[in-house]
């Protein structure tokens, strides 16, 4: 039996110029994940990572941390359609005047509750995205970009031979898409689902050439870890 690690890529720069980057602690949270790695001797076949660069950034850490001979043979890919959606679009067609960054911060700096008013918010404009009213108005409708996701999924299920462990870095949404295939859920489930993922936590699946099923969602014991609670992140 095959085994699929999706890693949900280290916290990323949040409220910056260039969100795609990962932060310090980020960083760090890659590189606890290969120590945990190491220490349990996981070994992998095959890296896959998004075309993002916080992506191959968590890849790169993680692997690192590897001991050279759990590495030096590991094969690399690189495959787009493990790309998250395009969180800032989803958000200004429904808030429009959010395509402004500074008038972002500005809600957040006047909102008392800014965390859980924002997340309202993008809820909502999920709810729209997802909605199926105005696919004419996004560059990816929800359909098209849940079919990518599972699409990608069942290459790199193709491509695998019997008992091959496979690790791939990813975003949120996507693993919440995959989520949805494997198990059945409904869309509003998606979103629900990608607020509790922990930056850099792993889904682990299982799978044969005429079936999926999951093992473990949202794994985060590596950070758990080290003891200190402020590596445990969501955005």
């Amino acid at each position: 039996m095959g085994q699929i690690y999706l890693v949900r890529h280290g916290q990323a720069s949040f409220g910056s110029a260039n969100y795609d980057q990962l932060s310090e602690l980020g960083m760090e949270q890659a590189r606890l994940l290969g120590e945990w790695f190491a220490s349990t001797h996981q070994t992998f076949h095959r890296v896959v990572t998004g075309g993002m660069k916080r992506h191959r950034q968590t890849a790169d850490a993680c692997i690192a941390a590897l001991p050279k001979a759990q590495r030096v043979d590991i094969e690399w890919q690189t495959d787009a359609d493990f790309n998250e959606y395009d969180h800032h679009e989803v958000l200004v067609r429904h808030r429009p005047e959010f395509d402004d960054p500074e008038e972002v911060k500005r809600f957040l700096a006047s909102s008392p509750r800014a965390k859980y008013a924002f997340q309202d918010i993008f809820q909502a404009s999920m709810s729209r995205w997802m909605s199926g009213l105005y696919d004419h108005e996004y560059r990816e409708p929800w359909p098209r970009f849940r079919s990518r996701c599972v699409a990608a999924l069942r290459r790199v299920m193709s491509g695998t031979e019997k008992s091959q462990s496979i690790i791939v870095f990813t975003s949120g949404g996507t693993i919440s898409t995959i989520c949805q295939h494997v198990l059945g859920l409904q869309d509003k489930q998606v979103a629900e689902l990608n607020w509790t993922l922990v930056n850099c936590a792993v889904t682990k699946l299982l799978f044969q050439p005429d079936r999926v099923t999951l093992s473990t969602l949202n794994n985060y014991a590596h950070l758990e870890w080290l003891g200190k609670p402020h590596t445990i992140t969501y955005r």
